[in-house]
């Protein structure tokens, strides 16, 4: 099994070479997030991942939680990585700094997460849910929530987790059973039973917070009548110590594919004390804080499964010899020639390559985005960044998590047979990454409110906004052959948007008919952005006199590449879309058979 090893190099090219975050932190008023200080962070922060995490990766799926007595146990050496994560101050990078958070920019935090990922995904599931829970309280809580919790939580001290699905409702929150009766105290008491809790239950933290979706006794119908709940496991005694049980359980844990590290659990909530989160009937719209941040979160897992992938197929093609090239030997002192001289197995490294590396860029821009969200303090700037943010975070969620699917199972393909064995670790990469898909809704839903709402929604405007951007870096850089396919791109994304805007007038199954390949369409369009952007910085800093040959010829080859074997798939996407509807809904569901 291949050893993680951070991607340190292509990190720093993104950041610094690529989005400029120096330049940004600066336009945002951060002077103190210098380079110094990044380059400290990030190094840092690859050691963690590679030898307090990685080292866990594989006995953790292979030993699996264990559950007794509505208890979990985590694989041997979690606790103990969990606390070093919280006393070197991981947990609370980006947190509010008056409960004890660092409030550190995102676009700093992003690489340190996707390391992580790389290192252990199991592992991984239980602070990301923590993170997000915090942030959630810290943005929608009131000040008495915010004192009693939120310290506890951004130092990793105590746990986190949402509580959403039910077994009879899945994405359709609308019909949620949950209940919450108001205590005359000013708490509710919470019941009913949630399915597929990540870390809600285990042995990492003194005390989890779970934060439970639930409907009030005079709630409306749908999803309008929602509210969120705090629900601590033990609630604070008067010291803020956790104290008295309440009065919720782990009924069980899901026997799953992949990420067997990470506890999966049935909550059972049986009239327990709760404290409501945003006001009455306000749930969906204070989850949604929590969900999006977990959306960005799960594409950047996907982002580190595709890493690893990369690296332990890139590492095998190396070593393993096997038949002669095609073009005569090219090792003749050994028995054999290593399948890197292969043109197939070329193709496979080079598709793992550019899609891991773009979508990298792709998450890195989108970090900025969520900088901004923070730091902004223009009223104009920050509605126009919302609306963009709110555009990109379906499309990083779906195609990155699609992408690590394709990244892994390549990965087995490169190893032959062993990638079928558990020993080499490309097929634990394949069980983890599947459930990525599935995750904080699945990717045909991500696809739905990304033509519905964020495309839909406003008319086009921000795919129009994003399409001046394309467009203006192809007047900027004209001349090159990347360049000009990219211009006809974006003409491309325009026309189809136009059509997907006259087509959804006349028949309402066309948005769902579309929004899969136009997802898909816009998703090839902007790695094709960043790539052409990669090739043109790489060409600069290579007439500038730069050393690093390998490195940057790397670059113009990897977008070479991606423009002449993978955009191409964007042209299938298209022609799929502009079919229409009918080809779909056409066949009764009798049909099928």
């Amino acid at each position: 099994m291949t050893d993680f090893k951070a991607p340190l190099r292509d990190i720093e090219f993104v950041l610094n070479e690529l989005i400029d975050v120096q330049g940004h932190y600066e336009g945002l008023n951060l002077q103190d997030i210098n380079k110094e200080l990044t380059d400290a962070v990030l190094t840092e922060g690859a050691k963690f991942a590679e030898t307090a995490l990685a080292p866990y990766n594989r006995s953790g799926d292979e030993e699996g939680i264990t559950f007794e007595n509505g208890e979990v146990t985590t694989p041997t050496g979690f606790k103990e990585a969990y606390q070093q994560y919280c006393d070197n101050g991981w947990a609370s990078m980006t947190s509010n700094p008056e409960f004890g958070g660092q409030d550190l920019p995102n676009s700093l935090a992003t690489p340190i997460h996707e390391m992580i990922m790389a290192a252990n995904l199991s592992w991984r599931i239980y602070s990301g849910l923590t993170e997000g829970a915090t942030l959630a309280i810290d943005k929608h809580g009131d000040q008495a929530l915010k004192d009693m919790y939120l310290e506890k939580m951004i130092t990793g001290q105590w746990a986190g987790t949402m509580c959403l699905t039910e077994p009879h409702a899945g994405t359709d929150l609308g019909i949620l059973r949950s209940k919450a009766e108001p205590n005359a105290d000013g708490s509710y008491a919470v019941s009913g039973t949630k399915i597929f809790i990540s870390g809600g239950e285990h042995d990492m933290a003194e005390n989890i917070i779970h934060l439970v979706l639930a409907k009030l006794p005079d709630a409306p119908g749908g999803s309008k009548g929602i509210s969120l709940f705090l629900v601590p496991k033990f609630l604070p005694d008067a010291n803020g110590n956790p104290g008295e049980k309440n009065t919720l359980s782990c009924g069980s844990v899901e026997h799953k594919m992949g990420i067997k590290g990470a506890a999966t659990c049935v909550m059972n909530f049986e009239g327990a004390k709760g404290f409501i989160v945003g006001g009455d009937h306000k749930g969906l719209a204070c989850m949604f804080t929590m969900m999006n941040d977990a959306r960005f979160q799960v594409g950047l897992q996907g982002l580190g499964i595709a890493e690893m992938a990369t690296q332990g197929a890139l590492e095998y093609a190396r070593d393993r010899i096997q038949t002669r090239s095609l073009s005569g030997p090219k090792f003749p002192e050994k028995a054999a020639d290593p399948i890197i001289v292969h043109p197939d197995v070329r193709r496979m490294l080079l598709t793992q390559k550019a899609l891991t590396e773009g979508s990298r860029m792709l998450a890195y821009y989108t970090a900025k985005m969520l900088d901004n969200e923070r730091f902004l303090t223009d009223e104009a700037e920050e509605k126009a960044n919302a609306k963009k943010l709110a555009f990109f975070i379906p499309i990083v969620k779906s195609f990155l998590t699609d992408m690590s699917q394709e990244v892994a199972s390549i990965g087995v393909q490169v190893y032959g047979g062993h990638g079928f064995i558990r020993e080499w670790g490309m097929e634990q990469l394949m069980r983890d990454s599947r459930i990525l898909m599935l995750y904080e809704g699945t990717n045909g839903i991500q696809a739905l409110d990304f033509i519905s709402r964020k495309v839909l929604g406003d008319g086009g405007t921000v795919l129009s906004s994003m399409a001046d951007e394309i467009d203006a870096f192809v007047a900027a850089n004209s001349g090159s052959a990347l360049v000009e396919k990219l211009g006809a791109g974006s003409k491309q994304w325009r026309e189809l948007l136009q059509f997907i805007l006259e087509a959804t007038k006349n028949d309402p199954e066309e948005i769902g008919a579309v929004s899969v390949d136009f997802l898909q369409f816009s998703s090839y369009l902007l790695l094709a952005y960043f790539w052409a952007q990669a090739a043109v910085t790489a060409q600069a800093k290579l007439d500038a006199g730069s050393t690093e040959l390998d490195f940057y010829k790397g670059k113009i080859h990897t977008a070479e590449f991606y423009f002449a074997r993978i955009l191409p798939r964007a042209d299938m996407h298209a022609n799929a879309l502009l079919s229409g509807a009918n080809n779909l809904m056409d066949i009764t569901s009798e049909m099928f058979a």
